[in-house]
């Protein structure tokens, strides 16, 4: 059996993308079963309230762990045994998934109960991202690096288009719990893809092991070596504000869509969001990005993402969310694929856990605001604006975008859009960022 200690030994063995597609297909697996209990979570929160605001604070939930915890996992990433890790976040999330069945069968489950359970599975979660992104690079050669990403985005991308089709399907048959026990059985795919294969570690400097016992120390590590890369500084700050515009509307997809159509529309627009994310992977993934001047065509991708936003939030017409949204999932794949492979090239094999974790802490920081503030701004503020007889229902906004429920999000939809376009516009007319890979010297 493949050691399985909570030390850092440093092995060595060919690259190999077999490696990578074997953890890859364990997750893959474990994905579907959770895409169908989130989707089956989601229809029951809003027909349980009704409301906006609770599918914000379950996201705020899963993500504000995560961004909490980042930067101490980042450190157990470089330090620890990464597969170890990994074992360890699938495990904590099927344990999870456990406890809300046996809610279930008691009949006992409340909102409250989503919420906390969600926040233990991002704890978790928490510790394993780092892990598997830090890994990567170890397992997969250099000139594969924008391959794996998007061979690792096909996952989300099947789980995507799958789950909408079947989750309605076998609620009915099987019901919530039934739906939450298949969850539960393929985290058992995700942990037995990993226990057969050998991830190497990187070896750390002598300072480094005498640090060990540090995590402090190592919390600074990764924002140090990003303020060094101005480039790739400013980057991730640029991510921060994408991700703030495009989660402060999409958070809101559910209740736009339920207030005029059905579950079913539902899943027909996130089958959309799926086939769009199963494209851009696909194309990536055989493309393999560009090998030079990666970060314009980024923010290029990025842009026509966010002009899908845009046109989602257009129309309550079916054909405006599910047209957006493939647009937005079609090109970020894309961005993200590229965004990885850059990171992965420009960042030093044995400091990835920590720098990666601080990328991330960085670029998802505003995340929470926008959960946090979305949910009550549609409740409070730009429903009742948009509805009949509301102060905007008569504006240019009202004649654009129709008036009625769900039309207040779909203002939120637009103004994100239109703030995406103008960041990405700005961060393009900025060289630093622009010419980053012509600046700072690959690691690997």
């Amino acid at each position: 059996m493949a050691e399985t200690t909570l030390q850092n030994v440093p092995m060595t063995q060919p690259k190999d993308l077999r490696v990578f597609l074997t953890i890859w297909a364990g997750q893959f697996i474990s994905m579907l079963g959770s895409g169908l209990t989130s989707f089956a979570i989601g229809v029951w929160i809003f027909q349980k309230t009704g409301q906006a605001t609770p599918f914000a604070l379950t996201i705020l939930a899963g993500s504000l762990p995560r961004l909490l915890l980042l930067p101490l996992a980042g450190s157990l990433a470089d330090r620890w045994n990464r597969k170890a890790l990994m074992i360890l976040g699938d495990t904590g999330n099927a344990i999870t998934t456990l406890a809300l069945f046996i809610l279930l069968l008691g009949g006992d489950l409340q909102t409250w109960h989503i919420y906390l359970l969600v926040i233990i599975g991002a704890t978790f979660s928490a510790f394993q991202e780092p892990a598997y992104t830090a890994s990567i690079s170890m397992i997969v050669p250099k000139k594969d690096l924008t391959r794996a990403n998007g061979i690792a985005q096909t996952a989300q991308a099947v789980e995507s288009i799958i789950t909408p089709f079947i989750a309605g399907g076998l609620f009915v048959a099987i019901g919530m719990r039934g739906i939450i026990m298949i969850d539960f059985v393929t985290y058992f795919f995700a942990i037995g893809a990993l226990i057969i294969v050998r991830i190497p570690q990187p070896a750390l400097s002598e300072q480094e092991q005498k640090q060990k016992g540090q995590m402090w120390q190592d919390m600074v590590v990764g924002w140090n070596y990003l303020r060094a890369r101005r480039g790739l500084f400013w980057l991730v700050w640029y991510f921060a504000m994408v991700n703030f515009v495009l989660n402060f509307a999409s958070v809101l997809t559910g209740p736009m869509i339920l207030s005029t159509h059905s579950a079913s529309s539902l899943g027909f627009v996130q089958t959309m969001v799926g086939i769009g994310l199963l494209l851009g992977s696909f194309l990536i993934s055989t493309w393999g990005g560009p090998k030079q001047n990666r970060v314009p065509t980024l923010i290029g991708c990025i842009t026509i993402s966010t002009i899908g936003v845009l046109i989602a939030g257009l129309n309550d017409y079916l054909a405006f969310p599910a047209v957006g949204f493939f647009l937005l999932m079609l090109f970020i794949p894309m961005a993200s694929s590229m965004s990885q492979a850059i990171f992965q090239t420009k960042v030093a094999p044995e400091v990835q856990g920590r720098v990666f974790a601080m990328r991330a802490l960085i670029s998802r920081s505003m995340m929470p605001i926008a959960f946090l503030t979305s949910g009550l701004l549609a409740d409070k503020i730009f429903e009742p604006l948009m509805r009949e007889g509301g102060a905007l229902a008569s504006s240019i906004f009202g004649t654009i975008l129709g008036v009625g429920s769900g039309r207040g999000i779909g203002l939120m939809f637009v103004t994100a859009g239109a703030v995406g376009i103008v960041v990405s516009a700005i961060v393009f007319l900025t060289p630093r960022i622009r010419h980053l890979e012509t600046e700072i010297p690959d690691a690997l």
